[in-house]
């Protein structure tokens, strides 16, 4: 498949940077996404409305996704979002320390993990479902640990502690009874957890952003020397490394993921000033980057829009009294159907999630 560059929808209505994406489980129909305003707003990002007719010179407008439902409980921003197989229910985690498990239809919490003297003590920065039946739930965050909740449980403790990292606990991945985990101490953790076995592979750079392949046999692990790497989990090499001169993560929490059938390795930027500048770009737009998974070579460099004609781009006045040149950090990014559908969405400093997919 060609890469989908092609903005195919935009999704409005949060009030800050948006932190956090994910489809819903296969088949993928619909988009949750977790915002600095402290809300989690459901989308359907398969608008109905046909595009109105414009003049051939002009580009057709990019239509907007349907808005269905917000999810508001959290106090503080929200960081990490993941959806059970079945779609009945999700989980969040963000700055309130503590893991809320939601009922999608009836759009409350049904339980909420930590957020006590058992819990995590700092920002959570991952969560994920894990176990048969998604009975499990695993969150990490700044507090160096990786815990483990039950959620048939009615106790408040974590049924698993991992503290091995010595840094935030920035990604998770979870593979049936592996819990895979990146740090800023600049390892990548692989617990089994039935075995009790812990094997560490060294990246040296803080590590921001896990994806593991369908297989399990490979990782991609993006750090904060400007690096993704494809690993071989099995033996611990680097398969291959993905780069450019004029693509920068050496300071903010960058997604990164494989999607197209793992045909494609594709990140945000950081979007330094002159970056931007040398890339031609204006204030207001971010940049995504694709790279051929076997090749190593870039195949896409795709401007993602503030957002839609007139959404205003907010202006922040410096220490100098100058207003400051914003640019949409992509900083999210989820694959439809993990990995292997026709479309993947964005979200950044704007606020506005941008759908991508293909004529």
């Amino acid at each position: 498949m060609a890469f989908p560059d092609r903005p195919t929808a935009h999704l409005l209505g949060s009030n800050g940077p948006v932190h956090a994406v994910t489809y819903s489980s296969s088949p993928g129909n619909y988009i949750l996404t977790g915002s600095a305003d402290r809300s989690i707003r459901l989308y359907n990002p398969f608008p109905s409305s046909s595009i109105p007719e414009v003049r051939p010179s002009a580009k057709p407008a990019v239509p907007q996704g349907r808005l269905i439902q917000t999810y508001a409980a959290h106090g503080y921003e929200v960081t990490s979002l993941a959806v059970a197989a079945d779609n009945e229910s999700f989980v969040s985690g963000g700055g309130d320390r503590a893991v809320f498990l939601w009922d999608v239809s009836k759009a409350v919490t049904t339980r909420r993990f930590g957020g006590n003297a058992q819990g995590h003590s700092a920002r959570i920065n991952c969560v994920s479902f894990a176990g048969a039946g998604d009975s499990l739930v695993v969150s990490g965050g700044f507090d160096t640990t990786v815990r483990v909740w039950d959620v048939r449980s009615t106790s408040f403790k974590p049924i698993q502690v991992l503290s091995e990292a010595k840094d935030a606990v920035t990604s998770l991945a979870v593979m049936g009874p592996e819990v895979v985990a990146g740090s800023v101490d600049g390892r990548v953790r692989s617990y089994d957890v039935r075995m009790g076995r812990c094997t560490t592979d060294v990246v040296g750079a803080s590590v921001v952003s896990l994806d593991v392949t369908r297989d399990g046999k490979a990782m991609l692990v993006g750090s904060l020397d400007s690096k993704l790497r494809l690993i071989d989990r099995e033996h611990g090499t680097c398969l291959r490394a993905y780069s450019d001169p004029l693509w920068k993560n050496e300071e903010l929490r960058l997604q990164s993921m494989l999607g197209g059938k793992e045909k494609y390795v594709v990140a945000g930027d950081e979007m330094a000033g002159e970056t931007d500048a040398a890339a031609g770009g204006g204030g207001g737009t971010g940049r995504i980057w694709a790279w051929d998974v076997l090749s190593g070579k870039v195949v896409a460099k795709v401007t993602v829009p503030w957002g839609p004609a007139g959404h205003e781009v907010k202006k922040v006045i410096g220490k100098d009294g100058k207003p400051k040149v914003r640019n949409n950090v992509i900083s999210c990014m989820a694959w439809r159907d993990g990995g292997w559908g026709d479309q993947f969405c964005v979200g950044g400093t704007s606020g506005v999630v941008t759908v991508f997919g293909t004529l």
